[in-house]
């Protein structure tokens, strides 16, 4: 399985370059483009002090251009949306394929004072369920949030539905280079399975902080092993993928069957 992640700044309504990386990944095959949160909408912070019709307007715009490029390019495309439902903005998850689009609503969102999604969006606080999980030619997929990437509750559900790769949109930022890392490889590595993460560049300085968004979009294997990462620069990032792998590395270790035995 040929993937891509394309580390990039925030876009907002310019397409071009969005346009030409897609171009230059579909010439090498690439069958899932992942993108990192807060490259097509506007950070957090931002989105804070917009209105909720130039949310909407914009998350429209983006949706029509993502749905045209993932048709004319063949190509699922995995980007993070702000979208508006009844006069409510959602932190999503959507996913672009050919022929049909989901959405996967963030069900867990960062909550502290001064970073507060939580609170600006409106999506449901409930009972944990499983991410969005797809299939594209025999490998599976699940999405899920940046910050849920910290829920055992989320990834017993991967564990669950045999998940051969998951995609991790971010948008990590301050000192947190290490333990993000640290973080995703070991997540890997328990559960055999690869972690694609994207994570967004550049810089949003406020009245508080400078938020410095520091990239290492990374590739982690079923047996914990970082195989690819990029700096703090634009780039596109192609890997490569075996089922093959997982289905090894799951019977070397074994701990998936050890935990079967005691169900």
């Amino acid at each position: 399985m040929r993937a891509a992640v394309l580390q990039l700044s925030a876009q907002g309504l310019s397409s071009t370059k969005l346009y030409n990386y897609i171009r230059v990944a579909n010439s090498k095959g690439v069958k899932v483009l992942l993108l990192g949160e807060y490259i097509l909408n506007p950070f957090f912070k931002e989105l804070e002090t917009m209105s909720i019709s130039m949310i909407e307007e914009q998350a429209n715009q983006q949706i029509k251009m993502l749905k045209e490029l993932s048709s004319t390019y063949k190509m699922t495309i995995i980007a993070p949306l702000a979208i508006v439902k009844r006069k409510k903005v959602y932190k999503t998850i959507a996913k672009f394929a050919p022929n049909s689009t989901s959405y996967y609503k963030q069900q867990l969102l960062i909550n502290y004072s001064h970073w507060n999604e939580e609170k600006f969006f409106a999506n449901e606080i409930k009972p944990i369920e499983s991410p969005l999980i797809f299939n594209i030619g025999g490998f599976k997929f699940a999405i899920m949030g940046g910050f849920e990437l910290h829920f055992d509750e989320l990834w017993t559900e991967i564990k669950s539905k045999n998940v051969d790769c998951v995609l991790l949109p971010s948008v990590a930022t301050f000192e947190s280079y290490e333990r993000w890392k640290n973080l995703i490889l070991s997540r890997a590595f328990t559960h055999n399975c690869y972690i694609l993460r994207a994570n967004r560049i550049g810089e949003y300085q406020d009245k508080e902080f400078s938020w410095k968004f520091y990239g290492d979009s990374l590739l982690a294997s079923p047996n914990g092993e970082m195989l690819e990462h990029l700096g703090n620069k634009e780039e596109l990032m192609i890997v490569d993928m075996s089922h093959t792998e997982v289905i090894q590395a799951r019977r070397v270790w074994g701990f998936k069957e050890m935990s079967n035995k005691r169900l």
